[in-house]
Formats: structure tokens, C-alpha cells, sequence
């Protein structure tokens, strides 16, 4: 599941022409990238949202994406809630499509379905802060030596925007807009929300500054 439903202001004048998603980093556009990490490691079948600018989206595809258009912002957990008619698997991978790590450079998501013990069990890319590029913040939580995600024992580790999770968390999630958030927080206090680091640089690109960093770190 791509979230590419955002508005991307913070990537404006570019995003007043283009979704986010398409936005070009160093001549590919981030979905683009994203799908590529995913599709190193096996999946054929992609689901995305879509919103902001939603033709360019299709468009872009031309019918070979499954897309789900919000009429209204859903948020992360409704924008997935919304599309669960439209996935098969089950846990769902849902992934940002706003960040991404080189090509080649790792295969973490055969980790986190590893890592995945069922379906009260959420499993989040982590990303050490040295690794990561165009991300502000110092960290969003912490790893412990279990491997458990916790809010402040362990290493200090930022959320790198793909997470697996089962279906059956959204039964009971609220009708409409929501944060994935919201599920990842209820996980976290079951001890059920778990990490796997990500071995490679992980680059953010949600402002100019962010997509100035990757194309920097990837022009030849």
C-alpha cells in the first residue's frame, strides 16, 4: 500500500504543478524509487492513494496501479482503511512515499515479515539518526535489545516509513481520517510494536532542503 495521498506543501512551488509522489529525485520520481526498494525484494502488486492532483497519479500509471482516490484527505490509517477492499495480502505493507534508501543497498523488508509473529503484531522500518538525511527531528522512538519498539529505553531510532501490519488492527479503528499512528501507539503499550533497522542511508525528501540532500548523495 503506497500513501500518496498528501498535499506536499512543504515541497511547494514544485508541488503546485506536481503530486509529491511524482516530484523527480536526481530524474526518478520518489514513487518510483519507492516501488523499486519494494520491488527488489518481491512484490508485484501495488495499491496506492491518491488525493492531491490524483489525475497525475493515474496518469502516471496508466491503469497498471491499482489507485484508490479520497475525495476527502483520509490520513495515513483511513487512506489504508479506505483501500483494504482493494489489497489481498495479509499483513499489509504499507509504505511512505516520501523516503527511500539506494537501490541495492539493503533488503530489510524480508526482515520485518521475519520479525512479523501475527496479527496483534505491527513491525516498523527503523533508521539510526546518523543514516538518515532530510529528517529534522533527533529521533521518534526507541529499540530495545528484544527488538521491541519502545517510547525511551534502547537506541534511539527514527520511523522509516514502511510498516507491516496485519488487517484485522483496523476493525476497530474510527470511520474516516485517522493516523496509522493510532495503531502503532495501542501496539507499543501491548508490547507488539516491533523494529527492523534499516543497513543502508535513508533519505526523507518532505522540503526543498530534504530533496537537495538526496540528489547531492546520489548524483554520480
Amino acid at each position: 500500500m503506497l500513501l500518496a495521498a498528501g498535499l506536499g506543501t512543504r515541497l511547494r512551488p514544485l508541488t503546485e504543478t506536481l503530486p509529491k509522489p511524482l516530484v523527480p529525485v536526481a530524474g526518478t520520481p520518489l514513487i518510483e524509487r519507492v516501488m523499486a526498494n519494494a520491488r527488489a525484494e518481491g512484490a508485484t502488486r501495488f495499491v496506492a492513494n491518491a488525493h492531491y492532483r490524483a489525475d497525475q497519479v493515474l496518469a502516471h500509471f496508466g491503469g497498471l496501479l491499482k489507485v484508490n482516490r479520497e475525495e476527502t484527505l483520509l490520513g495515513t490509517g483511513g487512506g489504508v482503511k479506505a483501500a483494504l477492499p482493494m489489497l489481498h495480502s495479509d499483513p499489509v505493507l504499507v509504505v511512505n512515499t516520501d523516503a527511500f534508501w539506494p537501490a541495492g543497498a539493503d533488503q530489510p523488508l524480508a526482515r520485518m515479515q521475519a520479525r512479523y509473529g501475527g496479527e496483534g503484531d505491527i513491525v516498523l522500518l527503523c533508521v539510526q539518526p546518523h543514516r538518515a538525511h532530510g529528517f529534522a527531528r533527533s529521533h521518534d522512538y526507541c529499540l530495545d535489545p528484544m527488538g521491541r519498539v519502545t517510547r525511551d529505553y534502547g537506541a534511539p531510532i527514527i520511523y522509516g516509513g514502511v510498516a507491516l501490519l496485519g488487517r484485522a488492527l483496523f476493525a476497530d479503528s474510527p470511520d474516516g481520517a485517522f493516523p496509522l499512528d493510532l495503531l502503532f501507539d495501542a501496539a507499543l503499550e501491548e508490547e507488539r510494536l516491533f523494529g527492523v533497522v534499516l543497513d543502508a542511508p535513508w533519505f526523507h525528501v518532505g522540503d526543498a532542503a530534504g530533496l537537495a540532500a538526496a540528489e547531492r548523495a546520489l548524483a554520480p
